[in-house]
């Protein structure tokens, strides 16, 4: 199973200097918590918890003061706070409140402006114009169903709150369905995304990353040492931004970004192929794929066998489509509807053929980077090339490259990007 995408690629403290208040409601989700807890610092966020009664009989207290390196807060009479008002003061310094796990009692309680609990007082007390509320429900798939909690969760989003979905799976009663909190790693991207400036809502970015694989028979086939994780990078930070996202992927091993629609694919053909079916609704196009120039002519049904000769096989050629060049000189290409960004993975002389490839492709925006420096690494550097000039990123995440990249388009897109 590959690992989570916030794992294989993130590196870097996306929440440095933010402060999270944690609470647990009850539920046995509350042993995700602990992990969550932990991602989130090592993010560079700091965490204040505070825990239900219902939730200390699921996690312990001890084990979250541990995690988080503060004291937890479960009861509204703490004399520990200075004026025994816990429920104002532990708020007002946050920069996001998220419940996790968020029990169907305390949605109900939040939709209803219930507070009968620490945790329920602080959430309506919180300064709710500038400290957000984001909720992960943890429930049955029955409850999780039930009208009354979708009831429910309908009027906290209208009161404001972000709810994050809920998982799909086993149960810990024995069933399978939705009402599962979503992954540690899964409430991370959220919350990282929800920080994120939102310069692209209302666009749709379509974007190819990977190899292709050209059949040479049913074992053997042509690629490259394209890892996909450039083009990723770049499907999770244009979701963050709040674009709508496609990514269609040659064959990696890598994770779905969360949000993001993945479309698989192997050759260049295919690729092509879906591309084309989906530019109509996209209004930007990066191209980070790695694209077999060339194909066999013929792929063989069989495995080609050795003849004895010491001769390989006569192999016959015939070059692939040029996906970026087609959809950048299509109608709307041509027009900017569609905003074309190439990539070149060079080997030397890096802006000299950017510049070339930008010409002959025909696109606004070609980023060149060196192929060999970043096949397979997790960070890069990239070079900006346009009619006006080029411009350096150093060498950096992919992730955070992946951001610069996005910020440039939207300015580029214009005021009217975040629509």
């Amino acid at each position: 199973m590959p690992a989570p995408w916030s794992v294989t690629l993130r590196r870097m403290k996306d929440l440095a200097g933010k402060h999270i208040v944690l609470g647990l409601s009850g539920g046995i989700a509350c042993y995700k918590a602990a992990e969550l807890c932990r991602l989130l610092i090592k993010a560079g966020a700091s965490v204040q918890v505070v825990m239900t009664q219902a939730a200390e009989q699921f996690m312990t207290p001890v084990t979250m003061q541990a995690l988080s390196q503060r004291p937890v807060f479960g009861s509204q009479w703490d004399s520990r706070a200075a004026n025994n008002m816990a429920h104002i003061n532990l708020t007002r310094e946050a920069d996001a409140c998220l419940m996790a796990p968020a029990s169907a009692d305390l949605i109900a309680k939040l939709a209803q402006g219930q507070a009968d609990d620490l945790l329920s007082l602080m959430c309506l007390a919180r300064p709710a114009e500038r400290v957000p509320l984001l909720i992960a429900p943890a429930m049955n798939r029955e409850m999780w169903q039930h009208p009354a909690t979708q009831r429910n969760v309908a009027q906290v989003q209208s009161d404001g709150a972000r709810v994050l979905g809920v998982g799909h799976g086993d149960q810990a009663c024995g069933e399978t369905g939705d009402g599962r909190m979503l992954e540690p790693h899964e409430l991370l991207d959220e919350l990282i995304a929800f920080f994120q400036p939102k310069v692209l809502t209302g666009q749709h970015v379509l974007v190819t990353a990977g190899p292709t694989y050209e059949a040479i028979d049913p074992v053997r086939g042509i690629t490259n040492l394209s890892s996909g994780k450039m083009g990723f990078a770049i499907a999770s930070a244009a979701r963050e931004a709040g674009a709508t996202v496609t990514l269609v992927a040659g064959p990696v091993s890598l994770s779905t970004p969360r949000g993001v629609q993945r479309i698989n694919v192997k050759s260049a053909l295919e690729m092509l192929a879906a591309v084309t079916e989906r530019a109509d609704q996209a209004s930007v196009f990066v191209a980070t794929s790695a694209v077999a120039d060339w194909r066999p002519a013929r792929a063989s049904t069989s495995k080609i066998k050795k003849d004895g000769s010491g001769q390989p096989p006569e192999l016959h050629f015939v070059e692939n489509p040029d996906i970026l060049a087609t959809l950048a000189q299509s109608e709307r290409g041509q027009s900017r509807a569609l905003y074309c960004v190439g990539f070149a993975a060079e080997s030397h002389d890096l802006l000299a053929n950017a510049q070339a490839k930008r010409a002959s492709k025909g696109v606004p925006l070609l980023v060149g980077n060196i192929g060999p420096d970043t096949f397979g690494q997790d960070d890069n550097a990239l070079l900006l090339v346009d009619e006006a000039g080029s411009r350096a990123l150093p060498r950096d995440s992919k992730l955070a490259l992946a951001r610069q990249l996005i910020a440039e388009i939207a300015q580029r897109l214009g005021p009217g990007a975040a629509a």
